[in-house]
């Protein structure tokens, strides 16, 4: 007769696990589409940033490019540099869209000291949702 050992957490482990594969397949699924469509997310962005008077400007095309080239090259990013970059805000809202973090800390640490932009207006809760507001077309149902 054998002897099992009893895990009491196997099911736990097992249920996180498949949690973070799901997380790592949305991640995925979110880059792609903002890789594909980065021009047209980067249009609405940079609209909906200046329209919820959350940045000022003296050239919205140059923004726009930024957020162009910025989504592009967030497919190669790793992990744990996107993970970085986000830490400071990961408790901002439950159950965060990860580009939107990503895009709301790089407004909040980077874009302010791009010299075409003026200003940037908001709490870090107002960045996010006017770029959520965007970027949650990113998000596999």
């Amino acid at each position: 007769m054998g002897h099992h050992a009893h895990n009491p957490y196997g099911a736990d482990d097992r249920a996180s696990r498949a949690i973070d594969r799901k997380r790592e397949r949305e991640r995925e699924v979110m880059l792609q589409i903002a890789f594909k469509n980065a021009e047209e997310l980067s249009t609405k962005l940079v609209q909906r940033l200046l329209d919820k008077n959350i940045i000022e400007t003296t050239s919205d095309s140059a923004i726009r490019e930024l957020f162009t080239k910025l989504l592009k090259k967030l497919s190669d990013m790793e992990e744990f540099e996107m993970n970085f970059k986000i830490a400071p805000l990961r408790t901002l809202v439950n159950d965060p869209n990860l580009l939107s973090l990503y895009l709301t800390q790089y407004i909040i640490e980077d874009l302010i000291n791009h010299d075409k932009i003026q200003d940037i207006f908001g709490d870090d809760l107002d960045i996010y949702n006017a770029v959520d507001s965007v970027m949650s077309l990113t998000r596999p149902e």
